[in-house]
């Protein structure tokens, strides 16, 4: 999710998702994702950098400018609005079951949660007296408790050089508590991250290391059974109906449940940082890549 990181990361990205057969259009398997005659559309072109794509109840889309530092409402109508400026420099965001937008505010390194009249609380400063790397991207799990990625990646609204803590982790906020717990910390830069709806996995990319590891969620919100889940790193991640995980980097990846590829959607941008399923029945992905913001109709339907 970084707009430093771009060059490096494209570079891999392409690497990775070439070597496993993607082509230049998009490849499908016989239950087609895309709906028939779907066509990727490009909504707006006005962005430094878009990111944080995250959905409401009611199917409007929230995302971020984070170098602009606002967040952004694209709505069921497809009428695009700021909703909020001085944001915190939000990155990956995600709506929590009382309805708040909660982001990953890495200008003082906090989690941020905006109510319905855009009141801002901070959820989390630190990590024990330490500021953490920076939060990066989050889920949240039917309880109200939040996983977030903390990898560390340098800012040039920041004064400091250099991070606080060593190791650049996973963590779980429960609800209610003031204070994270490290839940993953073997990896060498979490961030995109993404849990089923039954609660019971988290997929985590670890984009630094190029792999997408799947986890099972304790009944405490502890993370045990890492499994290699794909050999392809990824910013941000979303999930459909059937259970095919959505990776991003280089367009947009997807994997069924088993890590089987079903398809490589190409994006006209120099990175793909995001994405979400938006509208009233979530039959559109939504995908924030650089400068712009595209939509596409689907035959399934998303799920976050």
């Amino acid at each position: 999710m970084k707009y430093f990181f771009i060059a490096m990361m494209v570079c891999l990205a392409r690497q990775t998702v070439m070597g496993q057969g993607a082509s230049s259009g998009v490849v499908f398997d016989v239950d087609s994702i895309v709906a028939p005659g779907g066509v990727l559309k490009l909504v707006s072109h006005q962005f430094s950098f878009t990111e944080g794509a995250s959905v409401d109840r009611r199917g409007n889309i929230f995302f971020t400018d984070q170098p602009n530092n606002k967040i952004w409402e694209y709505d069921v109508k497809g009428r695009l609005s700021v909703y909020l400026d001085s944001a915190g420099r939000s990155n990956g965001m995600y709506f929590d079951p009382k309805g708040r937008l909660v982001t990953c505010a890495d200008e003082q390194d906090q989690l941020w949660a905006i109510g319905p009249h855009k009141k801002v609380e901070v959820l989390l400063r630190d990590l024990g007296g330490k500021r953490l790397n920076g939060p990066n991207d989050l889920w949240i799990d039917a309880g109200g408790g939040i996983y977030f990625t903390d990898p560390y990646y340098q800012r040039p609204y920041w004064t400091r050089t250099q991070p606080d803590l060593t190791v650049e982790g996973v963590y779980y906020l429960a609800r209610g508590k003031t204070q994270a717990v490290r839940v993953a910390g073997d990896l060498v830069k979490p961030n995109g991250i993404v849990g089923t709806p039954d609660g019971r996995y988290l997929y985590v990319a670890d984009i630094g290391a190029g792999k997408t590891y799947k986890y099972s969620i304790g009944p405490d919100g502890m993370l045990t059974g890492r499994e290699l889940f794909m050999t392809q790193g990824s910013d941000g991640m979303t999930l459909d109906e059937r259970g095919d995980v959505y990776l991003t980097g280089d367009g947009v990846t997807v994997y069924d449940s088993a890590g089987k590829k079903i398809a490589h959607i190409p994006v006209p941008e120099k990175w793909t940082a995001n994405l979400c399923f938006e509208g009233k029945g979530k039959w559109e992905l939504f995908i924030t890549a650089s400068e712009g913001i595209y939509v596409l109709p689907m035959r399934v339907r998303g799920v976050e």
